[in-house]
């Protein structure tokens, strides 16, 4: 350890903990509650600042971040509102299993427990959704307590992480440590395992791998795609995990969502095997605990998971397997060859199933443009590199249904479905892969909860391609009131801004789309743009609803006819 000098505080020894453990970035919104944390930022160039305008897009930038290197994360907030506001991310991490730290300042620890100005009880708090919550006692406990939230957030299931640290802990001469935490090296299933699951592949018909997140890791999307062709097993990937496996391989099953058709469910159920691996087997890929039969299944289940807490945790496994997902893949394509032409048959059943259900429609739209239209002109434009940071709503569907993910695609959307991910994981993603074209594709709802957050696009010439679908609605409960109380619609119209004035307010160049035609060139030109381009589209409320469904919230009662199309600044 280094002795203390006048830039050895606990802070320091904190961001020092971070820096030696690949954290290189952190997003944040100040607060005079960890000033003592932002001061030592000034003494760490290696760490990149990101200054957001809300707790809840910092913590969501936050929760890409830590999807996309596998590093923990990093948010900072202050306390009471700013811990509040920054929950969001909390649960997203935890739902996405993804590693994240929040870092609230908290009142001094003279104070803690009186109800004092903006005191929460985080342990209360944070409880139920994070891995860890500690409130850090003394300062010199400040950095092996970031030492120890590097290794939880990051192991078993990764996910969030809730360090809490006083005013009067922050700025103390404490030593400085220099630990970094060791990976952990990966396990495999015994010889004995992998020759069981080599004679149940070898025997099974009609064998399915449901393959999950575990597998976006280093290696994991080769394993899995060698691993099926080795032995001619098809692959269903679980709830928004598009790709982890090419979406255009023959071996390619369909994913398990929260629209998966029923066609696609009673084909994988009709299956003999289930190779279970990386997935938690929650209730959006099991479709409600429906598939496979909860709790004992018909089928003969392996399931596999680094984390033994989630291996029969709702289904009994006839091999249970606590081990690195991606290893055991490996471990797996290493054996003899398995399956033979009666499985040629079962899998090119799955893909006729699936090429059914991926194919492009040909919606017809008198109240604005069908989003499908833009996800089908950008699916037809996009570039090998194209990230497609998604936010919650209607407009989303035709990318999960039909948008054909190849890696190194990449489809970043949030497990928890909240609503306003988009924006803030457009600018994560973005910034931790400046030479890939990022598109975020956000709903008139979802944008006016963190578009805010665009002007770090603005502010730093990112090029982020946003596009915002307009339908004047909150168009997935307008779509479930639809369905259950037809006609009575309560709380889900929308009046909208003029989303590209604002744009253009935050220096961007921007566009308007308001008819079919348009769609395609507007497309090119914002996935060819250099610097931040704003697509506006009036979409079409009454495509998304069912046949007969009352229509009347597609009308824009701001008066826009919108029909120039704008391409200044």
């Amino acid at each position: 350890m280094t002795p203390a000098s006048d830039s050895n505080t606990s802070s320091h020894a904190l961001l020092g903990i971070f820096a030696r453990n690949g954290i290189d970035r952190v997003f944040l919104v100040p607060g005079e509650s960890y000033l003592g944390v932002l001061d030592a930022l000034h003494d760490f160039p290696g760490i990149d600042v990101v200054t957001c305008r809300h707790e809840g897009g910092a913590s969501f930038m936050a929760c890409a971040d830590g999807r996309l290197t596998g590093r923990p994360g990093v948010v900072m907030v202050s306390r009471g509102p700013g811990a509040a506001n920054a929950a969001i991310g909390v649960h997203a991490a935890q739902q996405d299993g993804v590693p994240m730290i929040l870092l609230i300042g908290q009142v001094p620890r003279k104070d803690l427990r009186k109800e004092a100005f903006q005191e929460i009880d985080y342990q209360k708090m944070f409880g139920s959704i994070a891995k860890w919550v500690h409130e850090v006692a003394a300062p010199e406990d400040l950095a092996w307590a970031a030492w120890k939230a590097v290794r939880v957030s990051t192991t078993g299931t990764p996910g969030p992480v809730v360090l809490v640290v006083p005013e009067d802990v922050q700025q103390a001469m404490v030593p400085q440590p220099d630990w970094t935490a060791a990976p952990v090296s990966p396990s495999q299933p015994s010889p004995d395992v992998l020759d069981r699951l080599h004679a149940l592949m070898a025997s099974a018909s009609r064998p399915l791998i449901v393959a999950g997140g575990a597998f976006n890791a280093p290696g994991g999307r080769d394993a899995l795609r060698h691993l099926a062709e080795r032995h001619g097993m098809p692959v269903a990937v679980s709830f928004r995990q598009h790709d982890i496996f090419p979406n255009t391989h023959a071996l390619y099953a369909g994913d398990l969502d929260l629209a998966t058709q029923a066609a696609q469910v009673a084909a994988f159920d009709s299956s003999d095997l289930i190779v279970a691996l990386g997935t938690r087997l929650g209730d959006i890929t099991t479709q409600g605990y429906s598939f496979p039969g909860y709790p004992r299944p018909s089928q003969t289940l392996v399931h596999c998971h680094a984390d033994a807490h989630i291996v029969n945790q709702h289904f009994a496994a006839d091999v249970a397997i606590v081990a690195d997902p991606v290893a055991t893949a490996q471990a797996l394509a290493a054996l003899p060859a398995t399956g033979g032409a009666a499985r040629g048959d079962w899998t090119a059943s799955l893909r006729a199933i699936r090429e059914r259900a991926a194919a492009w429609p040909d919606p017809q739209a008198d109240d604005g443009v069908p989003f499908v239209s833009v996800v089908r002109a950008l699916a037809e434009q996009a570039p090998r590199d194209l990230m497609v940071c998604l936010d919650a709503g209607t407009f989303a569907a035709p990318v999960y249904r039909h948008f054909p993910f190849v890696y190194p695609q990449r489809l970043m959307a949030s497990q928890s479905g909240a609503m306003g991910y988009g924006t803030p994981a457009a600018i994560a993603s973005q910034l931790r892969c400046p030479k890939s074209k990022v598109v975020c594709l956000v709903g008139d709802g979802g944008f006016m909860m963190t578009g805010n957050e665009m002007i770090a696009a603005a502010e730093r010439g990112l090029p982020v391609f946003f596009i915002v679908s307009n339908n004047n609605c909150y168009g997935s409960i307008r779509l479930h009131q639809a369905r259950t109380y037809p006609g009575r619609y309560a709380g889900t119209h929308l009046a909208s801004p003029d989303f590209t004035m604002m744009a253009r307010a935050f220096g961007m160049q921007t566009e308007h789309v308001t008819r079919p035609e348009q769609v395609d060139a507007a497309i090119a030109r914002g996935l060819a743009a250099t610097v931040p381009y704003f697509l506006e589209i009036k979409t079409s409320l009454g495509a998304i609803l069912p046949d007969g469904a009352d229509r009347e919230a597609g009308i824009d009662l701001l008066g826009r006819d919108g029909a120039a199309v704008d391409h200044s600044r």
